[in-house]
């Protein structure tokens, strides 16, 4: 099979959409010798309007759109398609965005899920939200849970792990790691909250890996006003996925009590490096999780902060929820399970449309 995809992030996004984009079609192609991947990173005006075209005239099979977006040609490109929904963000946490942002965004990613042959939603929860939103029937949508970078499934030793740190950061006390941009929908700021709870003789240092602007400068003001510089501190400049494997190996535990997620990667990639997780208990979090996370209300710092003190307080309870975490992320979201999951649908679609054409299927 020639599949064509749509690789703008596959080349220049570094974290979750081109992660997604890399390790799908690096593990399709070296899983099935069949498959040959055809990377298309096209310009804007050409992407949007000719890429379908462009593809069927190259002699691929099918198209797969990585990241919610079909070129609006594809219908008449005469090949199936797939359209990868990651999150309808701008529908559920419209708040967030310009009002022109999320009518550029139902327009293209909308369209797209309304008009590809199949959608593959990386959850249950975007699935519900494209049913809901787009209308798209049950039978047009699969759920492929999205396999992360293959290095998490190789954990290191906590002693790797903390020498990688000190080199990078220099020694910290201990901490509890949160991943992933400074916004609103993340909610930093009911973390911090839930940190100023505790008595000062209990807060460990809140690590945040990643960046923002206008809420990261709420978060920092209450941080100011609160006195607690000391135990938050905000690292923008970590893009190297093994340090961040160390990172997750060395934290008390892994906190992300996130409003909303299309899946919740970091959940799974601290999971799977033996770290104990405290998430939320809406949209896809209790997927990626498992049911032994614990799982709070995002909107309540008081259960943020109780959950924290249960797993700072007691190491056994932390070490039994780690590796039930670990087992339960190796059981469903293996890279081998999921890339083949997406090759039978590739498989079908295609089948599907040479039927219809009378061609004889693919060997």
């Amino acid at each position: 099979m020639k599949i064509a995809y749509d690789a703008k992030r596959y080349f220049h996004n570094r974290t979750g959409l081109g992660n997604y984009s890399r390790t799908l079609v690096r593990a399709m192609t070296s899983q099935h010798e069949d498959v040959e991947a055809v990377l298309y990173d096209s310009k804007s005006l050409e992407r949007t309007f000719c890429l379908g075209r462009k593809a069927a005239g190259e002699g691929c099979d099918l198209f797969h759109g990585l990241s919610n977006e079909l070129p609006r040609d594809i219908l008449r490109a005469n090949i199936p398609s797939i359209v990868t929904m990651h999150d309808v963000a701008w529908r559920t946490f419209p708040d967030m965005y310009k009002p022109w942002d999320r009518i550029i965004y139902d327009w293209k990613y909308g369209w797209s899920a309304k008009h590809a042959t199949h959608v593959v939603c990386i959850s249950e929860s975007t699935k519900r939200d494209v049913m809901k939103f787009y209308q798209v029937p049950e039978e047009r949508i699969s759920v492929i849970y999205q396999p992360v970078q293959q290095l998490f499934y190789s954990p290191i030793t906590r002693e790797k792990a903390e020498q990688m740190v000190k080199d990078a950061l220099g020694d910290l006390p201990p901490y509890v790691l949160t991943v992933g941009s400074i916004n609103s929908r993340k909610n930093l700021l009911g973390m911090v909250k839930a940190l100023h709870l505790l008595p000062a003789a209990e807060r460990p240092l809140l690590l945040v890996v990643g960046n923002g602007r206008e809420y990261r400068q709420r978060v920092e003001k209450y941080v100011e006003e609160n006195n607690l510089g000391q135990w938050v501190r905000i690292e923008t400049g970590i893009h190297d996925g093994a340090l961040l494997q160390a990172l997750y190996t060395k934290a008390l535990c892994m906190l992300y009590p996130s409003f909303y997620e299309g899946f919740g990667l970091p959940v799974v990639e601290a999971s799977l490096q033996h770290c104990a997780v405290i998430t939320s208990n809406v949209s896809s979090l209790p997927e990626a999780a498992g049911p032994e996370a614990l799982q709070v209300n995002p909107s309540s710092a008081e259960e943020i902060a109780e959950a924290l003190r249960l797993l700072l307080s007691d190491g056994a309870e932390r070490q039994r929820r780690a590796e039930a975490g670990y087992a339960y992320c190796m059981e469903h979201f293996l890279p081998e399970k999921l890339t083949q999951q997406m090759y039978g649908l590739y498989q079908l679609q295609v089948l599907a449309l040479r039927r219809c054409s009378g061609v004889s299927a693919p060997r």
